[in-house]
């Protein structure tokens, strides 16, 4: 069993001569000499130090104003958080006092997990999952969003002791309070269900590394208990719940689940979009802050010092690649820019997932799952429920590559067309009216002016616009015409591409929020 945080101190880098007011912040998070200090943890510090005497018993029996009250729940963080031997006194002391329901309490400890989390001591960690259960017992307002940011921080492709070890804490947590939470937050065991079996994927792929066994158990125990007694609860994620579950498939707990899942429930479930709540759990809080940037500051021409500045944070590492399936997806189903931003210089979605997609080309693998993870709404779209905005990454990005780069949209079209053929033999028919809705709607909305972009093209291969051609019951395309275009064809098909690629629609009723006008050059 992962050795608990508590047991693992770190030394302080502080000289207490030099500043001793830095030594009472060590007791929080970890700082550095040269760092500002953070105003979160000082306004915490301060409120502690200055009700540190009221904070003992006989606690006072008057009620406080709102000022007061707002300091009282500060110092009793900080207290619970940084004085492990008196958490069970400081907790007394909030129930006794607490007038809201905990929710400025419970706010407090969301803005550290937020804010603070990355630089807490191991001790201050461990504290914080024990108040985390105590709030769960009070069923404290705002207690979703705190166990939802605390998912969040367990990273993927982290195998080191602090992240395996918050990974097993939060999963005992979900198995220890499974009842309570069962009764009050349903869909916080759902978003647990999606985290750990996106973490399980991984981590079963992993040899060698003893401390994930105990881990992998509990996940897997908890994972199927979700199958076994909450069915219902499990649908409610959607169709990437099946995404999710195939990687699975292979292990023997999930083999009947999986079964199961594929003969009485897929055709349901596949027509159940998934919400975008469910992506962000697997990307941090600082990784959202930088993609939200990226995508709505950063201009072309200026964007590689950043792309690098992130993949230096982010992606450094064999197993890290694993985090590009997430931030992909994150990006189809939670990044949507605005107009403004669509239409002037800012890096567009399909720019920044065509790096990501040439990160992973070293790791069959890894694309493979990438690719779906583009591509997995085109399988089961439905104009009636689906966002165009979902598909669009995709379809810039196989337009916007032919010019320069038109291996990566025959790379790409390939995958889509392979996807009909194998991914789910049985809905085939299901999955052949998703991609043709998908290519329409993109159409439709102007995304691209024509699909002859795609089955006119002479850069393409006759064969795949053939195979395109015959999906979408198109008229069929002359091979031995294309086969040999002249350089004409080829400029006149390139221009062509511009214009497809840049039709601008102002008819504000139809609400086409995902027009693209003027893209950059690749």
């Amino acid at each position: 069993m992962v050795s608990s945080l508590s047991s693992l101190r770190l030394e302080s880098t502080l000289n207490p001569m030099e500043n001793r007011n830095r030594i009472v912040a060590s007791k929080l998070i970890r700082v550095s000499l040269h760092e500002v200090e953070n105003q979160l943890e000082l306004s915490l510090r301060q409120a502690f130090e200055s009700l540190e005497p009221k904070l003992r018993p006989p606690f006072s029996l008057d009620i406080p104003d709102p000022q007061e009250y707002l300091d009282l729940n500060k110092a009793i963080v900080y207290g619970v958080l940084c004085e492990p031997d008196s958490c069970k006194t400081h907790i007394k002391h909030l129930h006794a006092l607490v007038t809201d329901g905990y929710a400025l309490f419970t706010s407090l400890l969301v803005g550290i997990v937020v804010e603070l989390y990355v630089k807490l001591v191991d001790s201050v960690k461990v504290q914080l999952v024990w108040v985390t259960k105590e709030m769960i017992d009070v069923s404290s307002v705002g207690i979703e969003d705190l166990i939802v940011l605390l998912l969040r921080r367990i990273g993927t492709g982290d195998y080191g002791d602090e992240n395996v070890w918050l990974c097993s804490e939060l999963v005992g947590l979900f198995l220890e309070k499974w009842d309570c939470l069962l009764d009050d937050l349903p869909l916080v065991l759902t978003s647990a269900l999606y985290s750990f079996l996106r973490l399980l994927a991984d981590h079963c792929r992993v040899l060698g590394v003893v401390k994930l066994d105990y881990v992998k158990r509990l996940e897997i125990r908890f994972c199927v208990k979700m199958f076994r007694e909450q069915v219902h609860l499990c649908l409610k994620i959607g169709r990437d719940l099946v995404r999710l579950l195939q990687d699975l498939s292979h292990v023997s707990e999930f083999r009947e689940i999986w079964n199961d899942l594929v003969t009485n429930k897929c055709s349901e479930i596949y027509q159940l979009k998934t919400s975008s709540r469910y992506f962000f759990l697997r990307i941090a809080p600082e990784m959202e802050t930088q993609l939200r940037f990226l995508l709505g500051y950063v201009k072309l021409g200026s964007h590689k010092r950043h792309q690098i500045w992130f993949l230096k944070k982010f992606l450094l590492g064999p197993e890290k690649e694993t985090l590009l399936i997430d931030i992909v997806r994150f990006i189809c189903c939670v990044i949507h820019p605005t107009n403004e931003i669509i239409r002037s210089e800012i890096m567009p979605r399909w720019a920044i997932i065509g790096w990501l997609l040439e990160l992973c080309r070293q790791n069959h693998h890894i694309e493979r799952s990438v690719n779906l993870a583009l591509f997995y709404d085109w399988l089961f779209f439905d104009e009636r429920i689906d966002n165009i905005m979902n598909v669009e990454p995709a379809a810039l990005l196989m337009v916007w590559s032919i010019p320069q780069y038109p291996h990566i949209t025959h790379s790409l079209l390939e995958f889509l067309l392979h996807l009909v053929e194998t991914y789910d033999i049985t809905r085939r028919d299901m999955i052949v009216r998703g991609l043709t809705s998908a290519f329409r709607e993109i159409e439709r909305k102007g995304v691209i002016r024509s699909l002859d972009i795609f089955l006119t093209n002479p850069a393409l291969a006759p064969d795949l616009k053939k195979k395109l051609a015959n999906l979408l019951s198109c008229h069929p395309v002359n091979l031995h015409q294309l086969s040999v275009p002249s350089k004409q064809t080829f400029m006149s098909s390139e221009a062509n591409l511009k214009e497809c690629s840049t039709k601008i629609v102002d008819t504000p009723h139809q609400g086409l929020d995902n027009l693209v006008e003027n893209v950059a050059k690749h």
